[in-house]
Formats: C-alpha cells, structure tokens, sequence
C-alpha cells in the first residue's frame, strides 16, 4: 500500500466529513482500504489534525498496560482505541495483547537490539550435573519454595476454603523476594499475564467491595440455600438493582455456590380417586388466601427412628398454613394438624383440600371434619405425584435446604431447628414467582394494596 502524507490523510478525512461522499467511495477514489480511512476518520475525531503528525516516540510499558486496560473496561474496538490515544497504526495495539497474554507486563518492554554475548547463552544452556553440589543446592532451593508456598496456601484455605487465582498471585506475590517470580508462577500454575495483571490492580480499590460484602452476608444469612438469582432478588428488595450475570460472576470469584440440589421425582399416572374426584385437577393457582390448600405426609429416618411430617400448604402464596410430626402415622396426626389449621379461619371458608389417596384422607372422620366446615375434598389420581405436586416439592426443598445441610443432636433438637426453618420458609425465603418476596410479605401486600 502506497504511503500517504499527513495533508493527503487530512484531505481524504475530510471529504468525508463534508458529507457529500461515503467512506467507501472515497478510500477508492484514493487506492486504500476503507477501513484504514475509518481508523484515520477516528483518529482526526480524537486528535484532530495533530492525528496524523508522526509522532516519533517511544511507549513505555506502562503507558502499553494503560491503553490495553482501557480498551477492556471500555469496551472499545481496536480502531477506536488506535484513535483516541493517537497511535497510527491499530495493528500496533493487537500486536501488545498479544504479548501482555503471552509473557505480561515484562513482554511489554521493549527489547534489546543485537545478539547476546556468547557467555550469556552459554550461562543459560548449562546446569548442573546430577549430584553435584550445585545440583543439590538447586533442589533444596525448590523444596524450600514449595514449603513456603504451601504454608501460605494453606493460611488462606483456612480462612475461605477455596483457593483462587487471585489469591495464588496473593501468596507469589508475597514471595517474589524470596524466589523466582518464574519457578514459583510456574509452580502455582498460574500465567504471568494474571500474575501482573492482579499486582497491577492489586493497590486499586475493589469497585465491587461492599456489594461483595452484602453478597456473603445474604448467602451466609440463608445459610447456603440461595443461588446467584434468588440473592439478586434480594438484593433488590434491599434497593440495589444488580444484573444476575454480575452477581454470579461475583459469586465465583468469591467461592461461593448454592448448596441445594433439587433431586426430581417421577411416577406414572394412574386412575381417578373413588373417596373425592380431582376437582383440583393441578390447577395450582389461587386468587386469594385460604382458597385452595393442599396436604401430604412424608416419612424421613433421624438417629433410626423414623418420623412423619404432614403439612398444610396454601396455594395463594406458597405458606406453609400449620404442621404436625410424630413418630408414628396414626390419624391424629392428620385430625391435630386440621384442628390447628381450623383454629386459624373465622367461620366456615369456601375452601378447596387437595390431597394423595392415603389411607388417612379415606377416613370417615377426615371427611366428617371437612363437611362440618364445609370444605370440599379433593383427590390426586392413583400413584400420580403430578396432583399434588406443589407438596411433593416442599418436601423436597426442605429436606434439601434444612434436612440434609444441618447437624442435629437430637430428635428434640431437629424439632427445634424444623419449627425455625417453617418459620424461615414463610417469612424470609423469597420466591420469584412471588415478585421477590417471602409468602408472608406477599400475602401481607397483596391485603395492604386490596
């Protein structure tokens, strides 16, 4: 490509911006690419004429670091960046990230002209013989860095138990003095371009520190169960609107990771109820409180004694309306949890019961107590988990957020810990379908608005 002199580059950019002639038809009227006019249109929008005087100097490192750092947190393109910091040439700027990637801030440097002294390579080709007395220093030398790069590791694991890069270029940093940057990035199997990009940033503010904080403070406040999108909700309902992406992406620099694994359950369909029909027939949404609830019992063992839970759920909002646990399934069971769960309701309600077809739902006393409130009985289909699927998935939230994350001394003590974990479930753990909010606060909104 011919070369052009700052007045015929200032002419070209300048027909253009009259108006009168697009980029293209003017970079051929010329004999140059269209897109060499585009990086000299930037540069003349950033610099003016002054774009195009050579500028006949010589880039330090730093000033390298500064203008790749910019094109990262800024988003801009190549030519953007050739432009608006007045180098000629964008190839210039590809040609720097790839060195900064490949060997950092070091590879930045400019090199030195002329072939090394012969003694110099020589130095460099020869090592010591196996068993000589240089041969023994070097490797008392290694294991002396691998036992201090160990004990500092192992501080940290202690304090967060995960090791991150950054905190790996925490710890060689910290023993640069003491031995080779190279052996010991080579050792902690980080690149050199993470290790000088972390001390670049290393003295700069955390821009995302106090978000970081409320971050722990809310995963730690709900003990694990909570994934990147519930903590961005929130995070709202505490007035900070942050993107989903960004709170994950924080919580992987961080380490942490929701500890619940939903596990889904499976049945076949089977045939329509005798005792009640399937008037819920898994329309699970209700307009109001007290409209529809549904029921079940599921069985756990704890310290080899098996145990028996049988809650009421509403499907307005998801609360958990009472609950009773015994070591045996007899129908008190059942019969105590209704009678709780009537003590709660003013007068006789218009409501909707939906449960499996156990044999505690076929009892003439179960449907006596219903007909005298005047509630209606509803019945899943035979061997479908599918009709009541919205308690089949409470137990599984339970069991896999309370459950099987805690410790329990006694069965005493996980009837303690159960009555706080309801009471967690209804008033703190928010839900997304529920805008962010807990049941309780959304059954306490929608009243407020009504």
């Amino acid at each position: 490509m011919a070369k052009f002199t700052s007045e015929e580059k200032l002419q070209a950019v300048k027909r253009y911006l009259s108006g009168n002639e697009g980029y293209k038809s003017v970079a051929k009227s010329i004999g140059v690419n269209s897109g060499v006019l585009h990086n000299w249109i930037k540069q003349y929008e950033f610099a003016g004429e002054a774009a195009f005087e050579k500028p006949y100097t010589t880039y330090t490192p730093e000033y390298k670091l500064d203008v790749l750092n910019y094109m990262n947190d800024h988003g801009t393109s190549v030519r953007e960046t050739a432009g608006i910091f007045n180098i000629p040439a964008p190839s210039t700027l590809f040609k720097w990230k790839a060195d900064f990637e490949s060997g950092g801030l070091d590879a930045l440097r400019p090199k030195l002209k002329g072939r090394p002294p012969i003694m110099e390579k020589d130095q460099k080709k020869s090592t010591p013989a196996e068993g000589s007395i240089e041969s023994l220093q070097a490797e008392l030398e290694r294991l002396r860095m691998e036992n201090a790069y160990f004990k500092k590791v192992e501080c940290l694991s202690s304090k967060q138990g995960k090791i991150t890069k950054q905190d790996k270029t925490q710890v060689v940093y910290e023993l640069r003095h003491e031995f080779p940057v190279k052996a010991l990035l080579k050792f902690a199997g980080i690149p050199r371009s993470t290790y000088y990009y972390w001390v670049k940033n290393m003295d700069r503010p955390d821009s995302d520190g106090e978000l970081k904080e409320l971050i722990q403070s809310i995963y730690d406040e709900h003990e694990g169960r909570f994934g990147y999108r519930r903590i961005r909700d929130e995070l709202r309902n505490r007035g900070h609107k942050v993107n989903h992406k960004k709170v994950q992406r924080i919580m992987k620099e961080i380490g942490l990771k929701c500890l619940v694994r939903m596990k889904k359950y499976r049945s076949y369909k089977g045939n329509v109820g005798k005792i009640a029909p399937n008037i819920l027939d898994r329309n699970f949404k209700a307009d109001k409180p007290n409209e529809k609830w549904v029921t079940d019992i599921t069985e756990f063992k704890l310290f080899g004694e098996k145990l028996y839970l049988t809650p009421i759920l509403d499907l307005y909002n998801g609360e958990i309306i009472t609950y009773t646990i015994g070591s045996r399934p007899t129908y008190s069971l059942v019969s105590t949890m209704l009678d709780q769960a009537f003590g709660m309701l003013t007068g006789k309600g218009n409501i909707l019961i939906h449960s499996d077809q156990g044999w505690h739902y076929q009892m003439k006393k179960y449907q006596l107590s219903l007909s005298q409130r005047g509630i209606t009985q509803s019945m899943s289909r035979k061997g479908n988990c599918y009709d009541n699927a919205v308690i089949e998935n409470f137990f599984g939230i339970m069991k896999s957020e309370f459950l099987y994350l805690k410790e329990f001394e006694s069965v005493e003590h996980f009837k303690q810990e159960l009555e706080k974990y309801i009471e967690y479930y209804n008033h703190k753990r928010i839900k997304t379908k529920l805008k962010g909010m807990s049941p309780v606060q959304y059954r306490v909104h929608a009243q407020l608005a009504a």
